[in-house]
């Protein structure tokens, strides 16, 4: 029986694998701008070329879900930072999430102010993550508690 040789510069390495993020984010170098709006319409844009669907449909499914037209003239606009008069309303923002997918552009709001968006599949990890936390800080008061109380015991 031969043994297979395995190029060791192909070969993955279990040290080398990183668990994936939960939290899904926009590069910061794609979202760059001098003002909260440019930013946002920055953050717009790459949603809308990253997707995979076109501008027709993603405007089709926003105005389904509003229940109002809106154009893809007023989509490249919101996606335009050289358009600053034309900022996304928050019902449009939440039909612009639905159509695209697009869990970066919660984050984009969220993570500003120290907050994260996960996905609800996490919320058991980080439930339990928590638990075990405060078992440890409970258990660590219980040891405290003990070593006080036989500090003062009458029979030291």
């Amino acid at each position: 029986m031969t043994g297979r040789r395995i190029n060791a510069a192909t070969q993955l390495s279990l040290l080398d694998w990183e668990p994936p993020s939960p939290i899904r984010e926009f590069d910061e170098r794609m979202v760059r701008g001098n003002t909260f709006e440019a930013r946002l319409s920055r953050a717009i844009s790459v949603s809308l070329e990253g997707c995979g669907r076109s501008r027709d449909v993603i405007a089709e499914m926003m105005s389904v879900r509003i229940g109002r037209p809106i154009s893809v003239n007023i989509l490249n606009a919101y996606a335009s930072p050289m358009r600053d008069t034309h900022t996304i309303s928050v019902p449009r923002f939440d039909a612009l999430v639905f159509a695209t997918g697009d869990q970066r552009l919660l984050e984009f709001l969220a993570a500003p102010h120290d907050m994260a968006v996960v996905s609800r599949r996490m919320l058991p990890m980080i439930q339990l993550a928590e638990t075990q936390a405060k078992k440890r800080e409970l258990s660590r008061m219980e040891r405290s508690l003990q070593r006080a109380a036989w500090k003062g015991s009458p029979c030291t």
